[in-house]
């Protein structure tokens, strides 16, 4: 597929057939194409929980979602995905990274950051296999964990303390679903998000002129 097809048809697919698992070889381009996202340093602070049986996932809906309606009926579609993929920060591999002798820092302090890295990075990963999924003829869905659900998610697969799951991954073969209602919001035009030069519609700042 023309890689301009490929993000063109990147959507959150909602609804997987149960009774397609995603090819071996499939998982394993999703996971190697994540392993190419950009990194600070080559830090390549990440961990990515691969979960493929129906117990696995099992255990995962149980411990990462709340028990309320509305989670449930949101579920209702994505339980049947075939794949989760959890992708995981991880802070510790950066802030070490940046204190060896190349990068020229001698401690570890986090407020040298002016953004969590570990956690972009991460998201570039996530991208990455978005789009891979498309390319395969698969659909995904990035989402997140709820805060208050994350130590259960790491008690139920034995994940260390040190490692972030910044969201997480269903992939499998497309059903009809529902396309989400926050897409009447529309795609917003490059006339609104991309500023050329300075900030606002000018492209350079306003000059007075004399009279």
């Amino acid at each position: 597929m023309e890689f301009a097809d490929v993000v063109r048809r990147r959507r959150m697919v909602r609804n997987y057939d149960p009774d397609r698992p995603v090819p071996p070889e499939v998982v394993e381009k999703l996971l190697r194409h994540a392993t190419h996202a950009p990194s600070a340093g080559f830090s390549q602070g990440w961990a990515f929980l691969v979960l493929e049986t129906p117990e696995e996932r099992a255990r995962f809906w149980d411990a990462a979602t709340p028990k309320t309606e509305v989670w449930r009926q949101w579920l209702t579609n994505m339980r049947k995905a075939p794949l989760l993929i959890v992708p995981l920060s991880h802070k510790a591999a950066y802030l070490s990274r940046y204190a060896e002798a190349d990068k020229g820092w001698t401690d570890q302090d986090e407020a040298r950051w002016p953004v969590p890295y570990w956690h972009i990075d991460t998201g570039m990963a996530s991208l990455l296999m978005l789009l891979t999924a498309v390319d395969e003829g698969l659909g995904a869905c990035f989402f997140g964990v709820p805060p208050e659900r994350i130590d259960a998610f790491r008690e139920a697969f034995g994940v260390p303390a040190e490692y972030t799951p910044i969201g997480a991954v269903s992939v499998g073969y497309r059903a009809p679903d529902h396309r989400s209602k926050s897409l009447k919001r529309g795609r917003r035009g490059l006339d609104d998000v991309v500023h050329r030069g300075a900030w606002g519609n000018t492209g350079a700042p306003e000059v007075a002129s004399g009279g």
